[in-house]
């Protein structure tokens, strides 16, 4: 069954469609949905630059998912993912780290952005692999969770956990480093969204 045009218009209870055929549908408004839809950005090839970014991400989403395939930068600064608002990336007022073992335990503190490497782990050399969940918690009050794979010292995971509070409702996300001059040379990154 093809539905061409639905008018709402004096109807008084939801709309039932069975097996339709929806040709790009324009949804306004926040959805409510009986399940979860993730909608997945554009992956970036991250090959050059100092940051990559992921905008126009719509005011209802719940929870960003970002996901790291062998990404590696020019230098030795960590890398750290920001969130931000129509009025720019947030770069102050995180409170989190990032943690990793091996011989010996290692953790680097960030306010600048939710940690991804630890500042002994970072090397130009290296790599990495994972995904990082950034959860809407309410208020505009992100948490940060996650895990990657650093291909440094053999292979290493690096836990992540942090927190922001943004001054009004986030719609992107960039991934840079601490030091915002080192250049990606390696990888590609993407996001899902909830």
């Amino acid at each position: 069954m093809a539905v061409s045009t639905i008018s709402q218009a004096g109807l008084d209870a939801p709309i039932t469609l069975t097996s339709p055929t929806l040709t790009s549908p324009s949804i306004s408004g926040t959805p409510v949905m009986g399940a979860s839809v993730i909608t997945s950005g554009t992956a970036q090839a991250s090959t050059s630059g100092t940051s990559i970014d992921f905008t126009s991400i719509p005011s209802w989403v719940k929870r960003i998912t970002v996901l790291l395939s062998g990404v590696s930068t020019s230098g030795t600064s960590p890398l750290t993912l920001r969130l931000g608002t129509s009025s720019g990336v947030t770069a102050t007022g995180y409170t989190g780290s990032a943690f990793y073992t091996s011989s010996v335990g290692n953790f680097s503190l960030d306010t600048t952005g939710f940690p991804l490497t630890t500042t002994a782990l970072t090397a130009a050399a290296s790599t990495y692999r994972g995904s990082i969940i950034v959860s809407l918690l309410g208020s505009n009050i992100w948490v940060a969770q996650g895990t990657l794979y650093c291909s440094t010292s053999g292979g290493t995971s690096v836990w992540v956990s942090s927190e922001i509070t943004l001054a009004s409702t986030l719609d992107r996300v960039r991934i840079t480093t601490v030091n915002g001059t080192d250049t990606f040379d390696a990888g590609s990154i993407n996001i899902l969204y909830e």
